[in-house]
């Protein structure tokens, strides 16, 4: 039986974004300071010449190939990307012992679409495409990632809009701690739809341009799709040649301010970063470097940063947002930047705010612009903050030889 205080280590991480795929190839990118955001060219819609979107630049038989899937009857996109990325997580961690109690979370938030777009107008007029609009629920990826990587234990699918995946790592982490299971599989995956797309730009809230977080002048997001997965195991199963991190802390908040927006104050988000400190037994300023939400649209952004003010006062740890580098990712950008962080924390790295210019008028923190070398990174804080007020905070930590 594990228990509140048994440490959860990280033992694989596998990713697929329009950076490219595997968790080398985003390394060199993101060191690189090389963005996977441009024209729009799978997706079939008229706004493809008008916005840029991190999209992978592969077509849908390209990713089953890459996915080793080759019965793809009613399988999304979305589906193929997350099997891309979970089959290099579970090569990571050798996951190979079929007596440890083993599942799989993942979070989404439109994974379906891509799907229901492709085939509901025949549908509607033939109905000869039952097999994919059946297949249609919001937990279909998860259980297509499960079956072809024969995980054939505890199953379940996150949905809390852009802090899917990290509440899916959380909620791993809780399954093992409670003594439910040993190793699980966290993650989450997304991928471009017209939905997606279309609605943000309904709001008002995409930029024409590669996104600018926390500036002034920012106008927006660009949409994302990508899928990532950590394997999380309990201290007694975790071998240690292949721990490449502890998941030291987690915390979530819910304040329900707005159905698409964050409450302007920082409130809603400094909860769920304290409360993720608190459960890691760190201060704020132990903290070495965050990995802010940073979507790049103005509210999100100003609550993010009065957040930080609120937890860290005037003068935080380094911070940035990587969504510059993917496009934001939506339900899987909480795993993505969960990668990103171990990441840095691998290579004692910080990656910049590109394009970050002017600082905003309303708080006195601004992001690091450049990329920082030769830093000390033994605790990563990663926020996802997603509509509604759902915010999720993780923290990693260095495992000390």
């Amino acid at each position: 039986m594990s228990g509140k205080h048994d440490k959860i280590f990280v033992t694989g991480m596998g990713i697929i974004s329009s950076l490219g795929t595997g968790v080398a190839g985003q390394l060199k990118k993101l060191t690189a300071k090389e963005t996977g955001i441009g024209p729009i060219r799978n997706l079939k819609t008229r706004l493809s010449g008008k916005l840029t979107a991190g999209e992978i630049p592969f077509t849908y038989r390209e990713l089953a190939g890459l996915a080793g899937v080759k019965d793809t009857k009613g399988i999304s996109r979305g589906a193929l990307l997350g099997v891309i990325a979970a089959r290099e997580a579970m090569k990571d961690a050798v996951f190979n012992d079929p007596q440890v109690r083993t599942g799989i979370i993942s979070g989404t938030t439109a994974e379906a679409m891509t799907n229901i777009e492709r085939y509901l107008k025949d549908f509607l007029e033939n109905d000869s495409k039952n097999e994919y609009i059946e297949s249609q629920d919001w937990g279909f990826s998860t259980e297509v990632i499960a079956r072809e990587l024969s995980i054939h234990g505890y199953m379940s699918t996150i949905n809390t809009a852009c802090s899917s995946a990290a509440n899916a790592i959380m909620t791993g982490a809780r399954m093992i701690r409670h003594g439910l299971l040993d190793r699980v599989l966290v993650g989450g995956t997304d991928a471009l739809s017209k939905v997606m797309l279309n609605g943000f730009h309904a709001l008002m809230i995409v930029d024409p341009e590669v996104c600018k977080p926390f500036d002034r002048d920012r106008q927006g997001l660009n949409i994302g799709e990508g899928a990532a997965f950590l394997v999380i195991e309990s201290e007694r199963t975790a071998r240690k040649e292949k721990i490449l991190c502890e998941l030291s802390g987690y915390g979530n908040s819910n304040e329900a301010y707005h159905l698409t927006a964050l409450s302007p104050d920082g409130e809603g988000t400094a909860m769920a970063m304290n409360n993720a400190l608190e459960e890691s037994g760190l201060k704020p300023e132990d903290i070495d470097y965050i990995n802010a939400h940073g979507t790049g649209s103005l509210n999100s952004d100003l609550s993010e940063a009065l957040g930080l003010e609120k937890v860290f006062g005037k003068n935080p740890p380094p911070f940035s947002s990587t969504k510059p580098f993917t496009g934001h990712t939506l339900g899987s950008a909480g795993a993505l930047e969960a990668v990103f962080s171990i990441l840095t924390l691998q290579n004692n790295l910080v990656f910049p705010n590109l394009n970050f210019r002017q600082p905003m008028e309303e708080v006195s923190i601004k992001p690091t612009a450049t990329k920082i070398t030769g830093r000390k990174i033994n605790h990563v804080l990663s926020n996802s903050f997603g509509f509604g007020g759902n915010n999720t905070s993780l923290v990693f930590s260095k495992v000390q030889p």
